[in-house]
């Protein structure tokens, strides 16, 4: 049986998808019990996972279930793929978030269990922030317009997770994984606006009235902390691209045009 924590997020969704398209066992940690995952996925309360018993791997993402690995731990699977972060070799935003990472992984080795860390570059699916403002006004308005990344779709992370996990001949490996294609934040609000049919704009605004919109807004500290450290750093000096995805998978990543496309319905009201 594999375990995929995080299982309603953007990576872990697609995951179990594959997982069980596969026919293996799937324990996916969700605390929703009525979470829209295949029926043939079992639904694991997080205060459950330690009654669990032959789980074989687990797909970790720190961020959904980082809290908890000593609950990972008891359950000694064989083999556990981390969902991690290329600032780790690539150092970007604040320190911070960078170190939680680490701090991650190397309990991870400390376990003891065959290992794969995916060192992830930012997500496709990040942009469904702007949504609501493509949606009302055709308009993005944030900071750092020219911060360049090689986005990632989280369609391909998980295909790419699934492959470590099930597969053999990753154990102990560390794969840096971005899409094929440095784009600004500009272009990737031009790439929506092309998958929509529509001309959109990015209109550049201070960091700290971006900061204290998202305050206002409702969300905690760390987001926007997270999201304009990094930003600032890749203004100034692009995000690293690799051609990882294409060398694990035998095909290109998916570009982020592609993934505009197939998600266009989320930008159009």
């Amino acid at each position: 049986m594999f375990l995929v924590t995080g299982a309603t997020g953007v990576v872990g969704r697609a995951a179990v998808r594959l997982l069980v398209e596969r026919g293996v066992k799937v324990a996916a940690v969700t605390r929703d019990p009525h979470a829209a995952l295949p029926s043939e996925a079992q639904l694991v309360h997080p205060d459950e996972v330690t009654a669990l018993g032959g789980v074989d791997g687990v797909l970790l993402s720190p961020r959904a279930f980082g809290d908890r690995l000593a609950d990972v731990a008891a359950l000694r699977p064989e083999r556990i793929v981390v969902v991690s972060s290329l600032t780790i070799p690539y150092p970007a935003g604040e320190a911070r978030f960078r170190e939680h990472f680490i701090a991650t992984e190397d309990a991870v080795r400390a376990m003891g269990p065959e290992w794969t860390m995916l060192r992830c570059a930012d997500f496709a699916a990040n942009t469904f922030a702007w949504a609501g403002q493509i949606k009302a006004t055709g308009t993005v308005r944030g900071a750092y317009a020219a911060a360049r990344t090689s986005t990632v779709d989280e369609r391909d992370l998980a295909e790419v997770g699934v492959l470590a996990l099930t597969a053999d001949g990753h154990t102990g490996e560390a794969y840096v994984l971005t899409g094929e294609q440095s784009l600004s934040q500009a272009d990737k609000v031009a790439a929506i606006g092309a998958a929509v049919g529509r001309e959109l704009a990015f209109v550049e605004m201070e960091p700290e009235a971006v900061r204290q919109g998202m305050l206002a807004a409702g969300l905690p500290a760390e987001v926007p902390a997270r999201l304009l450290g990094s930003q600032a750093d890749y203004a100034r000096e692009a995000g690293p691209t690799t051609d990882t995805v294409r060398r694990l998978l035998g095909r290109p990543a998916r570009s982020f045009q592609t993934w505009a496309a197939d998600h266009a319905a989320a930008f159009t009201a």
